[in-house]
């Protein structure tokens, strides 16, 4: 056990050098010489103090992703080789013998402990954020979302996992496939009632106040043949100075939502391609081509976390003290594997979404006919989150699911250029 330990630290020791190395010293981040001077070039829209903290935000911020990415995996880890994980499942097996209340009472544990271990970096994020005006919550405000959000998570682990070691130990060999089978309307259950029960938990929506905004956003919904009879704003600005739009859930409980600090900083103008770009989403379908491409993601990785899971018990087994999968205690395994397959995939899925963004930018172009408020919209958002205009290629890879703030100005820039010449 402490070879596998020592090993396993490090592995992650090494891991955080060399993202160090990269982020601080290795990454370039430079304007490409064509686009100095110009519309994407945050010298010309960010003033010194806002370049200096620009730069050393997005550095602290990627360094955070990258380093705690498998700080979760190895939290699993450690549960594994240690025998915390059999331990959780006989002190679950001696409460009661309803297979159940075990499961309840070995997530609640397992979910308990990651929150703790995972604790500290999380407040490191936080107090980053608060410390460069990110954030503006207060901690008793931030606790209260985290507490909300392990209670949440937790009752949705409970039902999942329940149902999931269920099929583990009646379908041994292809308990994958109706797991997938379930998660199918699961998911759809989840988009529809997100809106309405659990994003209120967070905020408070409330009708939008400006009407004459509202009347002309709801006028571009109604030409994207959007359902929406109200525009909701919510109170983002006690928690952040970041800005955002969106429209969210399915069927009859689609929202547009803006949040206030939206409509505090951008003209009115800007607000209106930000809804545009939002309902081009909506139009193109793209909310349901994500559901399929996420469905097809859960098939592949369920598939690959059984044949991962067999042969990690099978040759390793000793190790992780795990003598088979249909056990509770490898629910660590489970989402150790998870964990790493999801990391592994968001290169692909953010190509897709970015690709899904531009198209959104471009149909909100089209609507507008307005490239000025668009450029001066992607400003503000650059200025807004301390973001990069042209971030180090392995962020762009694992973090963007959006183009970059150059790449965007620079397409946008290109269409009002095509529109002058004719």
């Amino acid at each position: 056990m402490r070879k596998w330990l020592t090993v396993s630290v490090l592995i992650y020791f090494l891991y955080g050098l060399f993202v160090y190395w990269y982020i601080y010293m290795g990454a370039d981040s430079t304007l490409p010489a064509q686009f100095q001077g110009g519309s994407a070039d945050p010298n010309t829209f960010m003033n010194s103090r806002e370049l200096m903290l620009s730069g050393e935000y997005s550095k602290l911020r990627d360094f955070m992703f990258f380093a705690a990415a498998p700080f979760e995996w190895f939290i699993f880890f450690v549960v594994l080789v240690t025998g915390f994980a059999k331990k959780m499942q006989r002190w679950a097996e001696s409460i009661s013998r309803f297979f159940i209340l075990q499961t309840a009472v070995f997530v609640f544990a397992l979910s308990l402990l990651v929150t703790l271990c995972a604790f500290p970096l999380e407040w490191l994020r936080y107090k980053i954020s608060l410390s460069y005006h990110i954030t503006t919550q207060t901690f008793s405000g931030w606790m209260k979302d985290q507490m909300i959000d392990f209670w949440v998570n937790c009752a949705f682990m409970v039902l999942i996992v329940a149902v999931l070691y269920g099929l583990i130990r009646k379908f041994s060999r292809k308990w994958w496939l109706f797991a997938w089978a379930l998660s199918v309307p699961f998911s759809l259950f989840l988009m529809f009632i997100q809106p309405v029960l659990i994003d209120p938990l967070y905020n408070e929506f409330t009708p939008l106040k400006n009407k004459e905004l509202e009347t002309k956003i709801l006028a571009i919904a109604e030409e994207a043949n959007i359902p929406a009879d109200h525009v909701f704003e919510v109170n983002m600005s006690e928690k952040t100075n970041a800005l955002n739009a969106y429209v969210t859930g399915i069927g009859d409980n689609s929202r547009i939502v803006l949040w206030d600090t939206t409509l505090n900083k951008l003209s009115e103008e800007e607000i209106l391609f930000i809804m545009a770009h939002e309902m081009g989403h909506y139009v193109m379908k793209h909310i349901y081509i994500g559901i399929g491409g996420y469905l097809a993601l859960t098939l592949l990785g369920l598939y690959m976390i059984n044949r991962l899971m067999n042969f990690s018990i099978r040759h390793y087994g000793h190790v992780l003290k795990l003598d088979g999968k249909k056990q509770l205690a490898s629910l660590p395994l489970f989402l150790m594997l998870l964990g790493m397959l999801s990391f592994a995939s968001d290169p692909f899925s953010n190509i897709i979404s970015r690709h899904q963004e531009k198209d959104a930018d471009l149909y909100a172009i089209e609507m507008t006919e307005n490239p000025e408020a668009a450029v001066s919209t992607f400003q503000e958002l650059t200025r807004a989150g301390l973001s990069q205009v042209n971030p180090p290629g392995l962020v762009k890879i694992f973090r963007y699911s959006h183009p970059t703030i150059l790449e965007r100005i620079n397409y946008l820039e290109e269409w009002g250029s095509g529109r002058e010449e004719e």
